[in-house]
């Protein structure tokens, strides 16, 4: 005949049977965090594995010898052709899976060239001033995609590499393709410095300064025209986004001449080199 438990071992058996469940509980819990870190690291590397990188041919092992008073704008040149590489690469992994099957060439390798051809004339320019002007530069000016992660970042593709032709879009409304910077296009620009005299080394660093932000102006207004696909009317990039580049591009460009015009004969008819145009 069997006896009922005395009360505190009923208590004891409550007590750790509760414990048990805390203890599964956790492991229970435990499991799932691990499982979900997991998932989200797969997911990670598998997007970077998408995305790829861009490979740029290089420019210093074609340049001649460069004069010592062009090295230090060379120099500087040939930097920033490794940081406009990788902001594209960063650009790549930030819009996996985005857009169309032309999203990378319109909004990622063409914008990429722009910049390329106007550093490298940048570099040419400053050889020319004191020496003979390297050409047939901007021919390595076109980039291509690394691997089979142009399908994957963006859209269905037919090749490793992404073709090397101009940006396509319709402005500030409907666009023709599928993704946003497909719809947006780029902004063209005319290039200040090879229209510019031979500039004094008292201005040298100014001029430099603000060409350089030219450069970023342009870029700006490429990243405004992808965010705003769609808004506004038939006028809203040019009152929106190339009429305000106008008119910083007025301001830097004056900059530029009166900072030569200091010690040299101030350059004139800068100002039309103000206005740019949308690739359509």
């Amino acid at each position: 005949m069997s006896r009922a438990l005395p009360k505190y071992n009923k208590r004891r058996v409550v007590m750790i049977g509760g414990a048990s469940a805390v203890v599964l509980s956790a492991a229970v819990i435990a499991g799932s965090a691990l499982a979900g870190e997991a998932h989200d690291n797969a997911q990670n590397a598998t997007t970077k594995a998408a995305a790829n990188t861009v490979n740029c041919p290089a420019v210093a092992p074609s340049l001649p010898a460069v004069p010592a008073s062009a090295k230090a704008e060379v120099d500087r040149n040939l930097a920033l052709l490794n940081t406009q590489i990788a902001e594209a690469n960063k650009r790549l992994v930030d819009t996996v899976g985005q857009g169309g099957p032309n999203f990378i060439q319109n909004a990622i390798l063409g914008p990429l060239k722009d910049k390329r051809v106007a550093t490298v004339n940048r570099i040419a320019t400053a050889i020319g001033r004191t020496a003979a002007r390297p050409q047939g530069l901007d021919a390595l000016a076109p980039c291509t995609l690394n691997g089979a992660g142009g399908a994957a970042a963006g859209g269905a593709g037919t090749g490793a590499t992404a073709p090397s032709a101009p940006a396509t879009a319709q402005a500030g409304g409907a666009a023709s393709g599928t993704g946003a910077a497909t719809a947006a296009g780029t902004i063209t620009c005319p290039d200040v410095a090879s229209q510019l005299p031979a500039v004094p080394a008292s201005a040298k660093a100014e001029v430099d300064r603000n060409l350089a932000l030219l450069n970023t102006q342009i870029a700006e207004a490429n990243k405004r025209l992808v965010d705003t696909v769609g808004q506004g009317g038939p006028n809203f990039v040019q009152n929106a986004i190339l009429g305000p580049l106008k008119d910083k591009r007025v301001s830097t460009i004056d900059r530029i001449a009166i900072s030569i015009g200091r010690t040299a004969a101030k350059p004139t008819g800068l100002d039309t080199l103000a206005a740019c145009t949308l690739n359509k």
